[in-house]
């Protein structure tokens, strides 16, 4: 997650309108990402927001007429972050496996991250159980994605082989060890979740291959 961002206040700003509302929309985003990541969503009131933003109840409700569309802009930022940095590592990958262990060493990475709280999506999911709410329609789009991606990957990795395994199994079974190490890893311990979670990417990469 993105350290908070804290332009001048609303009004402080010499820049046009224009750029005083967009940087007031920023700061109140990145306030509330941080606190929906750090405490969970419906712990955080639009107050305490507010209040660290800082900004106005009319400043806030300018940009956002709910605390629902908050908490999907600041879902759709965390999707968009974790969809450029996958593509990243796709683009840098000299293969497709070498993407997947890519993708694999950054989930470990995270593990350690002193701010690590774990899945944003996952998170959500859990505070938002209702399969219609459109909090979680933006968790299981993201993990559609995902899991298309990851398919995509090891469609390229297995080929034509005669031992070839099926692509979106390997997917699946990638996102719930993923799932596994992200929730787990705070009690059985980071350095050995993680070094499990890298074992089973490879088991995946060799075995079924």
């Amino acid at each position: 997650m993105a350290t908070p961002i804290r332009p001048a206040p609303d009004g402080q700003n010499s820049s046009s309108g224009r750029q005083g509302r967009s940087e007031a929309r920023e700061r109140l985003l990145s306030t509330a990402s941080v606190l929906f990541y750090r405490e969970g969503i419906r712990a955080v009131g639009v107050e305490r927001i507010l209040a660290e933003a800082p900004a106005t109840r009319a400043t806030f409700y300018r940009h956002f007429p709910s605390k629902e569309d908050l908490v999907l802009a600041y879902l759709r930022g965390v999707d968009a972050h974790i969809r450029a940095d996958t593509q990243a590592a796709i683009e840098a990958a000299p293969s497709p496996a070498d993407a997947l262990r890519a993708i694999g060493t950054a989930v470990a990475d995270d593990l350690g991250r002193p701010e690590f709280r774990g899945c944003a999506f996952l998170n959500a999911a859990n505070e938002y159980p209702d399969p219609n709410d459109p909090v979680r329609q933006v968790v299981l789009d993201h993990r559609a994605w995902y899991v298309t991606t990851l398919t995509e990957l090891f469609a390229q990795v297995f080929g034509d082989s005669p031992r070839r395994g099926k692509p979106d199994h390997a997917a699946r079974h990638f996102v719930m060890m993923r799932d596994g190490a992200m929730t787990g890893a705070h009690l059985d311990g980071v350095e050995s979740v993680g070094a499990a979670f890298q074992r089973g990417v490879e088991g995946l990469l060799t075995v079924l291959h």
